[in-house]
């Protein structure tokens, strides 16, 4: 028998038989009627617990083959219910979570590699569309005779598509960051009005060239990571500003009370469809009024960075017109 060949079985065993040898000789040097019934009451006794062994021994081996079948893939809807009485139940208890984790972990496998495959054709497609145009612009170039005004205006939308290019990868290195979870936040505190400044600088001159306003209105202190924060909250103000018209204003509002942080932006632009709403932080996402130029990441990344630093991010349409971004930074666990 199989199971005899388990070194506690076989132990067990061994030591009641000796015992029992040492019982019934101890018997029958009494009375060979007391000897016989101790003989008798011992060989019960053994088969009794052969016979337990041997049923718990296979339930055992049918416990370690679904095991086997749910590692290897082979039965992944398999039960363990039937160990759930006797003392295979702790073991039981224990398996089926492992197995609840180890389904988890191939369906979040599975997951990772469909979200890293559909990633990689997007940032394909979002850098094919600009290299299409440099790989036009050089053919121009090429042609011999450019006049002068015609080869610095083709130069410009070289520049301009290189620049265009150039934020993509940085962007997409920053979001490849978030997502492996390498970005350890800072925690620093700086008033809302030099951290707005801060992350609207780069932006003053396209505002400016588009004949826009921009207001900023700020009370109480920032306690956060300085830098990322300026990155989530100028590529909103960018957003703005590319769907704001000229004469246009973009307005960013920002208070502080004992919870959190608040940084609201608005904009006079068309505002937001309903149908793009529930889609607009989603990575590389173009509304059907975005340009050409738009990659779609900004505000995902914005939402990345947010959320990241225990905040929430809402995006809704003005109660007269234009879009509206609300930003929290809470201070506490919510």
């Amino acid at each position: 028998m199989k199971f005899l060949r388990n070194p506690e079985v076989s132990r067990t065993v061994l030591v009641y038989v000796l015992v029992s040898a040492a019982a019934v000789g101890t018997a029958f040097s009494w009375e060979w009627k007391f000897g016989w019934f101790t003989l008798t009451f011992a060989l019960i006794l053994l088969l009794v617990y052969l016979a337990g062994a041997f049923l718990r021994y296979r339930q055992i081996a049918r416990l370690s083959a679904d095991i086997d079948r749910i590692l290897h893939g082979n039965d992944p809807q398999i039960s363990l219910q039937q160990y759930a009485e006797g003392e295979l139940c702790i073991l039981q208890n224990e398996i089926y979570k492992m197995t609840v984790r180890l389904r988890e972990q191939k369906q979040r496998l599975q997951d990772d590699k469909t979200y890293l495959a559909d990633s990689i054709a997007d940032i394909s497609h979002q850098i094919r569309t600009p290299l299409t145009s440099i790989n036009l612009l050089v053919q121009l170039l090429r042609e011999p005779n450019l006049t002068e005004e015609r080869k610095l205006q083709l130069t410009r939308e070289l520049l301009e598509m290189l620049t265009r290019i150039d934020w993509l990868i940085t962007a997409l290195l920053k979001i490849s960051k978030l997502d492996a979870g390498t970005v350890q936040f800072q925690k620093q505190v700086l008033p809302l009005e030099e951290l707005l400044q801060k992350a609207v600088e780069p932006l003053l001159v396209p505002v400016e060239l588009h004949g826009q306003t921009l207001e900023i209105r700020a009370e109480g202190n920032f306690t956060g990571d300085v830098a990322w924060t300026c990155e989530a909250v100028g590529n909103i103000v960018k957003n703005c500003m590319e769907h704001t018209p000229e004469l246009g204003s973009i307005t960013v509002n920002a208070v502080e009370n004992p919870l959190y942080t608040e940084i609201k932006i608005a904009d006079t632009g068309s505002g937001i469809r309903q149908e793009d709403l529930p889609h607009i932080f989603e990575r590389f996402y173009k509304g059907k009024d975005s340009d050409d130029k738009s990659f779609g990441i900004g505000l995902a990344l914005a939402r990345m960075i947010v959320t990241g630093q225990n905040g929430t991010i809402k995006a809704e349409n003005g109660a007269e017109r234009g879009a509206l971004f609300t930003l929290r930074f809470y201070k506490g666990v919510v």
